[in-house]
This record gives C-alpha cells, sequence and structure tokens, in this order.
C-alpha cells in the first residue's frame, strides 16, 4: 500500500489551487474531497513520515504501542502543571499521514445534541446537531455486529443514525462480553438508561460503542487508508511527508487584510516555498495550528514580539482557550470463579504471538475494542451535586467579577453551567476497559482485570498553546491549567466515589474481587484528590486554540472557518471547537472536515 510516495521537486515552487498544513485526520479528509473535482489541485504538507502499511498503526488491539516512539508520535511535553503538583505531562499525538487517527484507541463516539448546539449558540450559525449528524455519516460506512458477536451479547443498533457510504469503515469490535455484561447491568440497575444507539444525539445512559475498523480484515480505518490510499493516485493531488511548515506567506497589503500566498516548509534541513493560487488551510492540529499562525505574524502581539516575529495581525484568541479532556482509572481483580478472557492475557508473550498469528486469520484478540461507555449527569453520580453545582456556578460569577477573564469567556463558562444544571446531558463518563490500565500497582500473572476509566469531559480550567520560538521545530509551550479551576477536580472525586458505589450493586458486586488502584489507603476525599494528581494525564482530546467565536469574543476563525483579518487563511481541525464537548473527539475531526470542506470552499452538493 506505500507505493507511491512524492518527492519535494513535486511541490518546490509550484502553485496549487490549494495547500493543506498538515496530513492528519481533517487534512487529508479535505484533500481527498478537494480533489473529487479533476480541475482543483491540492498539495498536502505532512511534517511526519510515511507511515502507511505500519503493523503497529493497522492492527487493533496494541493500545498505546506507538506512544513515545518518534517516529509515530509528537509527544509534546506540557509545562509543569501549579494546580497539579508541578508535575509536566506528555501529549502524545499522531506524527504521519493520518495524525492522531493512526495511533489513537479508535473508539467511535459521538456527542450529545446539546453540547453541539451550544457551538452554534456561541456565534456560530449551522453548527449544530442537525448539521452533525449530516455529515458525520457522509463520512462513515457502519457494519452491524456480526452474528457470532451477537449470541454473545445482544448489541442493538439504529441504521437511521448511522452511515452507509462513508470513507470510514466502523464496525462493533470484537469486546470481552462478560465485562459488558457486567458493567451494563450493574448501571441500568443504579439508575442509568440502556441507551439503544448512541449516535443520535442522545449519549445519557450507559451504551455499546462502534470502532473504526474494517470488519473484512479487522484493520483500522483512518484517515490515510480511508480518503488517501484510494485516491492517492489522483492527478491533481500531491502529498509530502517530511515536510514541516514553518509559515505562511502573505502578500504585501500595509492596511488591508492578509491573503496568503503559499506556504514555507522545512524538508531536509532546506527552507523550501510552495504557492497556493485559492487559499492555504491550517490543519496541523489543536497543538501545531496556533503555532503555525504565530510564526506567521498571526496572534498576541505581546507573545510575537517575545518569539521575534513580526506582528501582522494582533489576534488575541490564537492559542488561548485551550481545553483539554483528562483521565485516570480505577482497576479491579475480577472473580476467578467466572470466566473472563480479558486484554491481561496479551502480557503472556506465547499468548501474544499466537493471537497475532490468529490475526492473519481474522480471529483472536487483535480484533478487540473498547466498548462499555457510561455518560451521565452529576445528579445521578452524587446526593452533593445540586451544592457541587452552585459551588461550581459561583466559581464563574466571581471569575466574572474579578475582571481576569478574557473576552468571550464569560459566555462560554455560563454556558457550561448552564449544561451543567441540565440533567438531560452528561458531565460524567465512565469506560469499563477490559483488562489492568493503572500504573501504580503491579498486576499479577494469570488474573484478569477490568479498569474503569474516569474522563473529565466539561472542564472548566482554560490552558493556552504559545510557540516559544521562533523556530518551527521547537514544540510549543503547552500549558493545560489543569484543575485551576477546583471544580475539575471536584468533579474527578465525584467519579471515583460514584465508580467505587458500583461494587454495592450486581453483578459487579459479585464479579469483582477487589479494587486494586488507588486501593483502601485512598479513602478520605483529600486521598483521592492526590491520587487524581498521581494518576491522570491526557485523554487527547485537545479543543479551543483556534476557537470559533465571534472576533469580539476573542475567536480565531468565522464559522466559514476562515481566519480573521484574511481573504483565504482557514483553520480545519478540531482546535476550533469553542466549547468542549461530552465525546472522545476523533469522529467529529472528520465533520469539521466534511462541512468545511462545503460551506468554506467548494459549496458542491454532498451526498
Amino acid at each position: 500500500m506505500s507505493d507511491l510516495k512524492f518527492q519535494p521537486e513535486d511541490v518546490v515552487d509550484k502553485s496549487f489551487d490549494y495547500v493543506i498544513c498538515g496530513g492528519g485526520t481533517a487534512g487529508l479528509t479535505l484533500a481527498a474531497r478537494l480533489t473529487e473535482d479533476p480541475s482543483v489541485t491540492v498539495a498536502v504538507l505532512e511534517a511526519g513520515e510515511h507511515n502507511i502499511g505500519e503493523p503497529l498503526i493497522d492492527v487493533p488491539g496494541q493500545f498505546g504501542q506507538t506512544f513515545g516512539n518518534l517516529k509515530f508520535d509528537w509527544s509534546f511535553p506540557t509545562t509543569p502543571q501549579k494546580h497539579s503538583l508541578n508535575k509536566s505531562y506528555l501529549w502524545q499525538r499522531g506524527k504521519g499521514l493520518g495524525g492522531s487517527s493512526a495511533m489513537n484507541f479508535y473508539a467511535w463516539t459521538k456527542p450529545p445534541a446539546g453540547d453541539v448546539d451550544a457551538i452554534e449558540a456561541l456565534g456560530n450559525p449551522g453548527w449544530n446537531w442537525e448539521e452533525y449528524s449530516k455529515y458525520t455519516r457522509i463520512s462513515e460506512t457502519f457494519h452491524v455486529a456480526q452474528k457470532e458477536q451477537s449470541d454473545l451479547y445482544p448489541h442493538t443498533h439504529d441504521l437511521a443514525f448511522r452511515g452507509e457510504s462513508g470513507p470510514i469503515q466502523v464496525t462493533v469490535p470484537h469486546s470481552v462480553h462478560t465485562i459488558d455484561q457486567i458493567f451494563q447491568e450493574t448501571l441500568v440497575k443504579k439508575g442509568l438508561k440502556a441507551i439503544k444507539d448512541p449516535y443520535g444525539g442522545d449519549i445519557t445512559g450507559t451504551w455499546m460503542a462502534s470502532a473504526n475498523l474494517d470488519p473484512k480484515s479487522w484493520t483500522r480505518s483512518y484517515a490515510a487508508t480511508a480518503y488517501y490510499m484510494p485516491n492517492r493516485g489522483r492527478k491533481n493531488l500531491v502529498v509530502l511527508t517530511e515536510a514541516t511548515v514553518a509559515r505562511v506567506l502573505f502578500a504585501d497589503a500595509p492596511g488591508k487584510e492578509l491573503t496568503a500566498t503559499g506556504v514555507e516548509f522545512i524538508h531536509g534541513g532546506k527552507k523550501l516555498n510552495v504557492y497556493a493560487k485559492k487559499e492555504v488551510i491550517l490543519s496541523a492540529g489543536a497543538i501545531k495550528s496556533p503555532q503555525i499562525l504565530e510564526l506567521s505574524g498571526i496572534g498576541r502581539k505581546e507573545i510575537l514580539e517575545k518569539i521575534k516575529v513580526e506582528c501582522k495581525i494582533d489576534l488575541r484568541g490564537v492559542g488561548q482557550n485551550v481545553q483539554d479532556h483528562t483521565y485516570f482509572g480505577i482497576s479491579y481483580e475480577l472473580n476467578p470463579d467466572h470466566k473472563h478472557e480479558t486484554y491481561d492475557l496479551m502480557r503472556d508473550p506465547q499468548f501474544a504471538a499466537e493471537a497475532k498469528r490468529l490475526h492473519s486469520e481474522l480471529k483472536g484478540m487483535h480484533r478487540i475494542g473498547i466498548t462499555s461507555f457510561a455518560y451521565f449527569p452529576l445528579t445521578s453520580a452524587s446526593s452533593k451535586a445540586a451544592a457541587l453545582i452552585q459551588q461550581a456556578a459561583e466559581g464563574v460569577d466571581a471569575l466574572k467579577k474579578s475582571g481576569k477573564l478574557e473576552p468571550g469567556q464569560a459566555d462560554i463558562l455560563d454556558k457550561q453551567i448552564e449544561s451543567l444544571k441540565d440533567d438531560k446531558l452528561p458531565d460524567l463518563e465512565i469506560i469499563a476497559f477490559p483488562g489492568y490500565f493503572t500504573t501504580i500497582t503491579a498486576p499479577e500473572a494469570g488474573k484478569n482485570y477490568v479498569t474503569v476509566l474516569s474522563v473529565l469531559n466539561h472542564p472548566l480550567s482554560r490552558g493556552t498553546i504559545h510557540a516559544r520560538s521562533n523556530d518551527p521545530l521547537d514544540h510549543p509551550e503547552i500549558d493545560p491549567a489543569y484543575f485551576e479551576n477546583d471544580s475539575d477536580l471536584e468533579n474527578l472525586v465525584q467519579h471515583i466515589k460514584y465508580i467505587r458505589s458500583m461494587t454495592d450493586t450486581e453483578p459487579w458486586k459479585s464479579g469483582v474481587v477487589r479494587e486494586i488502584d488507588p486501593g483502601p489507603d485512598y479513602q478520605t476525599d483529600e486521598d483521592l484528590r492526590k491520587y487524581i494528581y498521581d494518576c491522570h494525564g491526557t485523554c487527547w482530546h485537545t479543543v479551543g486554540s483556534t476557537s470559533m467565536l465571534p472576533l469580539d469574543k476573542q475567536g480565531v476563525v468565522s464559522p466559514e472557518l476562515k481566519v480573521y483579518g484574511t481573504t483565504n487563511l482557514r483553520a480545519v481541525d478540531v482546535g476550533i471547537i469553542p466549547i468542549h464537548l461530552a465525546t472522545h473527539t476523533h469522529a467529529t475531526a472528520y465533520v469539521i472536515a466534511e462541512k468545511g470542506e462545503f460551506i468554506t470552499i467548494s459549496r458542491r452538493p454532498r451526498r
């Protein structure tokens, strides 16, 4: 599959209609859609390697195996977090064609309708659930659970919510059905609603997730294999890898809106140029897109002065309003009286080798996915919910009165408090990972585990991402400001208490033997806070750094995704999301690219 690789001479000093900065999830989706018109030429610049056909990417059931490997992973460090014991964290992000869609855990999830409608309410006409639903179906082809799967667990689907002809292949992964059973049944008994199909805008309850896997080959279906590879032979598409974007080039037009004329990039240690006849599009992700803007002279004047870049547009929102999902796990040893074939088996080298062999026969553990999810409001988790929500609201009011809020932040925070008060919208997320996935205690050989993952979906804390120098090869300075707002930490404390309460309800009660991490030494709220400090980390879902908001609300892009102050520079990636969503962001990245290509560029009718 890796037979076609472009060389610098295919783009250097040449002109294309569109130059796309970043060959990740959104960038390759855009490129494929734009070049459906044979008269449109597109060049894509990707900093990472070609990476297509790599077993570490293609074969599922290798959770995190590419993390820390610089061939696949940017491994961005954060600044020390002063509200989290001054710890620094690594943010793993995909480097290479397909971006993070090549290294995520391939859970295919979508947000509640209310979260998407909140984006429109913040000043973005057309960015609502109805539009989201249309474009997400365009991106996918759904395959129902196979009989052997349904015989083990009763998977339910509503095909009206699913796509039937899109590039991304989506199906029900093979799961540890015994884990799904005790997790799902317990949560229903605890009062959560069983969701038949969570892809229609209602996710508040407990449900089974799909995965972006192709059931014909049981391999990852992602931007590179689904959007790029089938179209790589198009004469109007050039994709150059190992090409790091340095800055966007602009025509001289003092006192007027800037017009992008091309892109300067680095390949083989040399600075080279490619030119755009129509538009330059930033699809480098929530971490790199703001850095590229700043290196191009668009951003906060004081930041640009600090890194010695001429300020062309003092655009205050660049690199601001950063929101990240953070997560950690609670691990349990499973009752050995019940047979569970969990992911723990993969720690046995002999079993792992056999699993790899079986995958060639479309069998075995390498078809596994993460399937059991639950999303629910704080009111379903804690008797103290009303007081905690009031505390959060008072904290926001105090911020507003302090005068410390950036423009637009009051509107966003008010919207988040409004959602907290709505018991139809979820605040808490828990996931059953069918194996050991915590770090304090070592798992024991021969035992089976389940780890309940806890994810903070709607952080009230706000971070920043800014260039630290004018060197494009330097990582940007990332400050997620974890737990700057104490309500975020309190939210996660309530997660732990809810997860622990599951042991009072069957079948979870008899299905687990003991809690491993954090274990009996962590009892008080302060103990639980310490555990969170010690064990939380990014959930790889950063948004907001190039927010789609009105200019006077510190927006970076308009609802047409055009960077303010420019005529033809756009940002099309998850960085534009101005208020975080209760979902993993992968499927949403395709929506942004699919909708973005239509509303901002070609306006060609979509299927």
